[in-house]
């Protein structure tokens, strides 16, 4: 009985020692990779600020009380809406006086008219009555022109911002009443390095337009992508840069004049070099990888970093398609060690990575 059990507890721990050493035999594999070269994007960033394709300022024509306001803060207007009203009884009342100066010159016209029909008064006195009544006509119109500036109606379909008055304020000829945007759509403008610009012209053709992202403050992208319509004529001096202005539609009224965002402008990169982000490491501000040579052995190999996209690199040197690269694992290893490890397709790494990075 005791010979029985003392066979048990032997087989016991004997296959206990199997499952640990095959548990360290299967902890020990790596997993390695090799770099994959594949046409892709990368995308450039710029600070940007949005503005209304017309933002304009409205201002008093005229002096006087402030009678009416007919809109509010923030509201949709039409084009030709009734929005101000300066009290008019001034200009109301010079109009009235220059219709009756109007209807008194012309009287004295027609009278003189007939007086040279006759032959009684000569023609020089007949063009000076025309030129009389040709004076008072003006005078009417200018005396109109004075009445129609105390209404002001909007010049485009717009949104109101802030009243700088109050109803019942003197204002003076000129005073600010408020500003008016169109936002149906949006100029979005930022501002391009001289090395990317050039980039940018050889790269794009004049008849084609570039499509563009525009990232809001709250790091969401905007539903509508923009296109590069307009690039400034000079650069700046002191920055380097010059400016490029992209437009976008905006029919629901999300973006608004003065935001801020992040313009993104993909980029096309042939045939690239991409491999995963997590199968690098950083010594003193330079990149490696662990690089599998044919005994199974892992070198450190620096690495020269082209362009970050979502986690991958693009490689400009220090890697060749035909490389294997350790992918997980790497604190776990030193140079020159020997290792054992399950080759898998970068096809399905990058996969992998993609499906993480959805979630």
């Amino acid at each position: 009985m005791r010979i029985t059990i003392l066979v048990c507890l032997v087989l016991l721990i004997m296959t206990s020692c199997r499952h640990d050493e095959q548990e360290k035999h299967e902890d020990a594999k790596f997993v390695v990779t090799s770099p994959v070269r594949k046409d892709t994007l990368v995308y450039h960033e710029y600070v940007c600020q949005i503005r209304s394709v017309q933002h304009i300022e409205l201002r008093a024509l005229e002096r006087g009380y402030l009678q009416n306001i007919y809109v509010d803060e923030g509201q949709a207007v039409k084009k030709g809406q009734l929005m101000f009203q300066i009290m008019p009884m001034i200009y109301q009342a010079e109009m009235q006086k220059a219709e009756a100066e109007v209807n008194f010159v012309e009287i004295e016209y027609l009278n003189t008219k007939s007086l040279a029909d006759s032959g009684i008064v000569s023609s020089n006195e007949l063009a000076l009555s025309r030129a009389k009544l040709n004076k008072a006509k003006a005078e009417l119109s200018l005396a109109k022109a004075h009445l129609d500036f105390t209404t002001i109606h909007a010049p485009f379909n717009g949104i109101m911002d802030r009243f700088q008055v109050r109803l019942g304020s003197l204002v003076d000829e000129g005073e600010l009443l408020t500003t008016l945007s169109d936002n149906s759509k949006m100029w979005v403008y930022f501002n391009v390095p001289e090395t990317e610009y050039l980039d940018y012209v050889n790269r794009v053709k004049p008849e084609k337009q570039q499509e563009v992202v525009l990232q809001m403050a709250n790091n969401q992208l905007f539903e509508h992508r923009g296109v590069v319509e307009t690039i400034e004529a000079d650069f700046n001096n002191e920055t380097g840069n010059i400016a490029f202005r992209a437009v976008f539609p905006n029919p629901k009224g999300i973006l608004r004049h003065g935001e801020t965002g992040n313009i993104l402008m993909p980029i096309p990169l042939h045939d690239a070099l991409l491999i995963p982000q997590k199968a690098t490491f950083e010594i003193l501000d330079k990149r490696y990888v662990f690089v599998v040579d044919k005994d199974n052995t892992i070198q450190t190999r620096e690495i020269r970093i082209g362009t970050e996209l979502p986690h991958l690199y693009v490689i400009t040197d220090g890697l060749q398609e035909t490389d294997k690269i350790l992918v997980e694992g790497l604190r776990k290893v030193k140079n020159k060690q020997k290792i054992e490890y399950d080759f898998h397709n970068s096809a399905s790494i990058i996969a992998d990575l993609n499906g993480l990075h959805a979630e």
